[in-house]
């Protein structure tokens, strides 16, 4: 499922330890990975200078992560990152778009040229956001939003595929419902017999993944980055659909960078790696 890779390399170490991790998975022994850095120097003296630097860069980037470099390709491109990135995620057709992310207020994205911001919100592909000020881990507890929608569907398939080969993860199957009451204690036997958990459950037992359940109410935003706090969560995987109809796909509007949805306040505020996970419409 993530058999095309885009890094875009800022320089970032937790984004850098992220892809390594990510790259030592079974699952991802084949994907080709892609290393983009962006420059924008102002002369042409200037650009090779900025771009010897750059291949350095992505040298030394190539060195840490250690695997064949037959899986790499590198790009340097000139020009405004933001663009940039779709751009090239578009040309090679990724299957998954990893970057460094500041985790910025919306607003505050906006008015700074957040590139991760403008990233997410425009790309019809799933991404993973890694924020400079959390620590990143080996992936020993993953969190799985589920709710109804065909997007917590395809977050499930993606972890799943994501997990394959690989026994050292427990699973967290997280389901936030706004109808119950945020202090309800609910017993793992309810928990498990929920009926938007189970069909969950009993693919996750498919593949023989430990697992555990988490059933609350609250508002689902706030309660979901709780709860990956509360819980140590290594990564938190949610389902993001792509928001904008087809017809407005070239117009980028301040109200849709902005952002009032789930996935907007989770990729802000969550304390561990986020994967918004986004099928492309056929």
């Amino acid at each position: 499922m993530l058999n095309k890779i885009l890094y875009a390399d800022s320089g970032a170490d937790n984004a850098q330890d992220m892809l390594k991790i990510l790259l030592e998975l079974p699952a991802t022994k084949n994907s080709q990975l892609s290393i983009l850095r962006v420059i924008s120097p102002k002369t042409s003296q200037e650009k090779s200078e900025v771009q010897q630097e750059a291949e350095t860069k992505i040298n030394d980037l190539v060195a840490k992560l250690g695997i064949a470099t037959d899986r790499i390709t590198s790009r340097v491109e000139e020009g405004e990152a933001k663009t940039t990135v779709l751009k090239v995620a578009q040309e090679i057709d990724v299957d998954l778009i990893i970057m460094g992310s500041r985790g910025l207020g919306k607003l505050q994205s906006i008015l700074s040229n957040s590139v991760s911001q403008y990233v997410f919100q425009l790309t019809e592909r799933s991404m993973l956001l890694v924020k400079d000020d959390i620590y990143v881990k080996r992936l020993k507890r993953v969190m799985v939003a589920i709710d109804k929608s065909p997007a917590a569907q395809y977050a499930l398939d993606v972890t799943l595929s994501l997990l394959r080969g690989y026994q050292d993860a427990e699973i967290f199957l997280t389901r936030v419902n706004p109808d119950l009451d945020p202090n309800l204690s609910l017993s793992r036997e309810d928990m498990e017999n929920n009926p938007i958990l189970a069909p969950a459950i009993a693919r996750v037992k498919q593949m023989g993944l430990d697992y555990q359940c988490l059933v609350t109410g609250g508002r689902p935003a706030q309660k979901i980055c709780s709860l990956a706090e509360a819980r140590n969560i290594d990564l938190l995987v949610l389902g993001s659909p792509e928001r904008r109809p087809s017809i407005a796909k070239n117009l980028p509007d301040v109200e849709r960078l902005l952002g009032s949805s789930l996935s907007d306040y989770i990729r802000i505020k969550a304390s561990c790696p986020v994967l918004l996970a986004r099928q492309e419409e056929a």
